[in-house]
């Protein structure tokens, strides 16, 4: 309305100043008058058009208005002005012009209403955002935006049936409520980030076919003291409305950390949010069809009011996938795109543990760029392994410069890793050898690892005698040592303190486990070790570590010098193809020809992001700089 009004007044002042924009001189009437009354020849030209007046004499052109009630025929009859010696010309007022006159006469008004209008919806608009401040910012999601089932939901079984429970409960209700079965009124995810917490609970919400709304923990709070307490009980007002339904809460530790954990009894708004979220979910009445679920990675730091029985009173672990729930993610990611023949996904899951399910979703995505880039019309093996690379660590640098004498030194140092476990008792399977620089490692061995529950004390030395067998083969072979083994020095003692410190596995210090770890309530991660042993038993423990590492040291040598061939022919091998996967490997290993399997990932061109939390412990990498260093492994436990 403001903008109509707006646009007639525009008009209006348009007219107003152009009415007069036709070239006349505007005079007064009665001097039109006194031209009529002097007139003596028919030269003289008058047009009415309502109360204006125009009059030509030959050589200009006159306007003017009447001024009088008295028409314009009536004021020259009466100036004794002979009518038949004019060209008279008379029309009358069309309604157009009527209404524009009239217009512009109202001008002043129109332009006021339209200001005083304005102000008002902008007053208006003020006072809405005003109230809606205090409203809940969660998305609501009904019918087809929450088509999400268990079926998109694979490597998670265990926490499937978990909540297929919850399932029943928002379809049937009344089968529970008659035998007096109260459902959890809170459900609280907890695992690693990547492992498919909010993709589960909109399952429940597409298994269950009810309203999903889904907010932020950290969309509660805001700088006002009272704002996130107001949203929680809009929230719960709104799902009451849309009952049954589900609320997620996702990261709900940005609300719900430890009252009182901070300097100063921590920050009051966040608190009273706190305090109005366990006040809802304790006032769910027994009947009620509203379910929260929350999702978070660090349940160490929820408040205890929060995880107690009636709130969130069933607890939901999501852990990494193994090789069957690798498998089945892979297959899920991997519907409606075209592979080629012959690809098994259980051969991309052997080398991908430790990944999360959005890091193989984010490697079926990268394997199909790479095909792609390359113009193909399937997906390849080629792609997959390749994508394994790129995630796992980064995109391959072939454009990095690299002198011969680095080659040779990061072929002998990567067939070291290789070969040294092939020899002893549990060591891994190789997955891939590469000499081509990614991120900050000048090459890396990926390994074949079998998901285990527990290790055993072989396993891990194995772990520390393949770690050390990079440096090893520099000194065997080049007779040289150089800071390429950085890395592996930190691997190699992280899991030789854990066998000491945490396992046990020592010949002087045996059942007891040493040093309590100390976690930062705000930063969320391990700061400090509380020392609750001797110094007579530190420096016992430093001896311990030193000897594993002695002891894997020597391991290496001895078997890279039993195996002499076998360390030239992998770095010979790898110095001509710059890499060798599983088959190639154990080819050279039994003295067949590995020319008959086919790299699977030779010249793949890299060029994607990596992924920083992946394959903790199935990668050993060599730098090619001082302090440089890739993958950064720590023992499983």
């Amino acid at each position: 309305m403001v903008y109509v009004l707006i646009a007639v007044a525009a008009i209006a002042l348009i007219l107003l100043l152009f009415r007069t924009g036709d070239g006349s001189e505007t005079i007064p009437f009665n001097r039109v008058v006194e031209m009529a009354r002097d007139n003596t020849g028919p030269a003289l030209s008058i047009e009415v058009n309502g109360d204006t007046v125009k009059i030509d004499n030959g050589s200009q052109v006159f306007s003017s208005r009447k001024e009088t009630s008295t028409s314009v025929f009536e004021a020259l009859s009466d100036a004794g002005a002979d009518l038949n010696n004019y060209r008279l010309d008379v029309r009358g007022q069309s309604g157009l012009a009527t209404l524009l006159q009239a217009l512009i006469g109202f001008l002043p008004l129109i332009l006021f209403a339209g200001l005083l209008i304005f102000m008002l919806r902008q007053a208006q608009a003020g006072n809405s955002q005003t109230m809606n401040f205090g409203r809940t910012r969660a998305r609501m999601f009904v019918g087809a935006k929450a088509t999400v089932t268990f079926f998109d939901v694979a490597g998670v079984p265990e926490a499937k049936e978990e909540l297929e429970e919850v399932v029943e409960f928002l379809k049937f209700p009344e089968r529970f409520q008659a035998l007096g079965a109260r459902i959890p009124s809170g459900v609280l995810l907890i695992g690693p980030p990547g492992t498919g917490k909010t993709l589960l609970a909109r399952a429940v919400a597409g298994e269950a076919g009810v309203p999903f709304f889904s907010i932020s923990g950290s969309e509660f709070v805001e700088m006002f003291v009272g704002v996130g307490a107001s949203r929680v009980r809009d929230l719960f007002q709104q799902a009451k409305r849309h009952a049954p339904c589900i609320i997620f809460v996702d990261e709900i530790d940005a609300v719900g950390r430890h009252r009182g954990a901070g300097l100063g009894g921590g920050h009051d708004e966040r608190e009273q949010t706190l305090n109005q979220i366990l006040v809802e979910m304790d006032g769910f009445e027994t009947h009620s069809s509203v379910i929260v679920i929350a999702a978070t990675n660090r349940p160490d730091i929820l408040d205890p009011a929060l995880l107690r029985p009636g709130r969130f009173d069933r607890r939901v672990t999501l852990d990494k996938p193994d090789i069957r729930g690798r498998t089945a993610i892979l297959d899920v990611h991997a519907k409606g795109k075209p592979f080629d023949k012959g690809v098994e996904m259980q051969t991309v899951a052997k080398q991908t543990p430790g990944f999360s399910g959005a890091d193989l979703a984010n490697l079926i995505n990268e394997s199909a760029l790479l095909a792609a880039r390359k113009n193909k019309k399937s997906i390849g093996l080629d792609e997959l392994l390749e994508s394994i690379d790129r995630v796992s660590i980064g995109p391959a640098r072939k454009s990095k410069v690299i002198t011969e004498d680095e080659r040779q030194l990061t072929a002998f140092h990567e067939a070291g890793h290789a070969v040294v476990p092939y020899f002893m008792p549990e060591g891994d399977r190789v997955g891939k050898i590469s000499i081509i620089a990614r991120g900050h490692a000048g090459g890396f061995t990926r390994w074949e690892q079998e998901d285990k529950s527990y290790l055993t004390k072989p396993y891990l030395l194995s772990r520390i005698a393949g770690a050390m067998g990079g440096r090893a083969a520099e000194e065997l072979k080049l007779g040289k040592i150089t800071t390429g083994a950085s890395n592996d020095f930190e691997q190699a003692t992280r899991i030789a303190r854990e066998m000491i410190m945490r396992y046990g596995m020592s010949d002087e210090l045996t059942y007891r486990s040493f040093g309590k770890r100390q976690e930062a309530i705000f930063l969320g991660r391990e700061i400090s070790e509380e020392r609750d042993y001797s110094l007579k038993t530190e420096a016992i423990i430093d001896r311990e570590i030193d000897r594993l590492l002695r002891e894997g040291v020597q391991t290496a040598k001895d078997l890279l010098t039993e195996h002499d061939d076998k360390l030239v022919a992998v770095s010979n091998y790898l110095l001509e193809n710059e890499t060798i996967d599983a088959d190639q490997f154990e080819a050279i290993m039994e003295g067949r020809d590995p020319s008959e399997f086919r790299s699977e990932s030779s010249g793949v061109e890299g060029g994607g992001p990596g992924s920083e939390n992946q394959v903790a412990e199935d990668v050993e990498t060599v730098g090619q700089a001082e302090g440089s260093s890739a993958i950064d492994p720590s023992p499983a436990a």
